[in-house]
């Protein structure tokens, strides 16, 4: 078995973005030699997510409409008695996650027809990093 290990960072220029980046992890996939595997990405901060889901603009349009709903940017948090303001993206975190499992199938991310992988930024501009881990064979 073997492993290779990268970091992305990231520095939106919204607060709140959602990045398409399947091919980027394509890439390390490929570069890391593995043909049978798994790849976790994670994202290493509490106000980011790492989620699968369909390339399509209403669905992102959706997904954000559903989190504030859930979780209003402007809601009253405890968390911001503390002198931040974002405590809604801690429970954006929550409800997307943080991370996903792929498996590498014959060199290549075992991806549905659909699927893609984002990362979701959601108290953006400023660096923020990704660790990206292949593992197999």
């Amino acid at each position: 078995m073997k492993a290779c290990t990268e970091y992305l960072t990231f520095n939106t220029r919204k607060r709140v973005e959602i990045v398409n980046i399947t091919s980027r992890v394509e890439e390390i996939v490929k570069k890391s030699g593995i043909q049978e595997g798994f790849v976790l990405v994670s994202a290493m901060h509490i106000t980011a997510s790492v989620f699968i889901n369909d390339d399509e603009e209403g669905f992102r349009e959706d997904l954000l409409r559903m989190l504030s709903s859930i979780a209003p940017q402007d809601g009253s948090y405890r968390h911001n008695l503390t002198g931040e303001d974002n405590g809604y993206a801690h429970m954006w975190n929550i409800l997307v996650h943080h991370e996903v499992i792929v498996p590498v199938t014959g060199g290549q991310l075992d991806l549905g027809p659909w699927q893609r992988i984002f990362y979701g930024e959601w108290d953006g501009r400023r660096p923020k990093r990704l660790v990206i881990k292949v593992m197999g064979v």
